[in-house]
C-alpha cells in the first residue's frame, strides 16, 4: 500500500475510528468500529433524552427552591448513559491513533499493511 493511501486510511480513522483500520487491512478494526457505533449511538439516544429531561424539569432543576445535590443526582441519573458513550467513542478515537501510528509507520517502511 502506498504512503498516500495510508495517510487516506489514517484520514478515515480520525473522523470513524475503527474503519480506517478496516480499509487498512487491519483485522483490529472491527473491535474499533463497533466501540465506535456503540459510542455514538449511546451518545445520540440518551443525550437526546437527557436534553429533553433537561427542558421539561427546568425549573425543577434551576429554580430557587432546587436542592443542589438532589439536583446534582437527577442530572447524573439523566446524563450517565451519554456520559458512557462519550467515553466509548474516546477509547475507540484513542486506539485508533494507536493503530494509525502502526499503519503510517507500516507504509514508510515499505511494508505490505495488511500484516497484523
Amino acid at each position: 500500500m502506498s504512503a498516500q493511501t495510508a495517510r487516506g486510511c489514517a484520514g478515515t480513522n480520525l473522523a470513524l475510528p475503527g474503519f480506517g483500520s478496516l480499509m487498512a487491512g487491519r483485522k483490529v478494526g472491527y473491535p474499533q468500529a463497533a466501540l465506535t457505533v456503540v459510542g455514538f449511538v449511546l451518545t445520540m439516544w440518551f443525550g437526546v433524552r437527557f436534553g429533553i429531561f433537561v427542558f421539561k424539569n427546568w425549573s425543577a432543576l434551576y429554580g430557587e427552591q432546587a436542592d443542589p445535590s438532589q439536583t446534582l443526582v437527577e442530572i447524573w441519573r439523566a446524563a450517565r448513559w451519554s456520559l458512557l458513550g462519550m467515553v466509548f467513542f474516546a477509547i475507540s478515537m484513542f486506539w485508533a491513533i494507536g493503530t494509525n501510528a502502526k499503519i503510517l509507520r507500516s507504509a514508510k517502511a515499505g511494508r505490505e499493511i495488511s500484516k497484523p
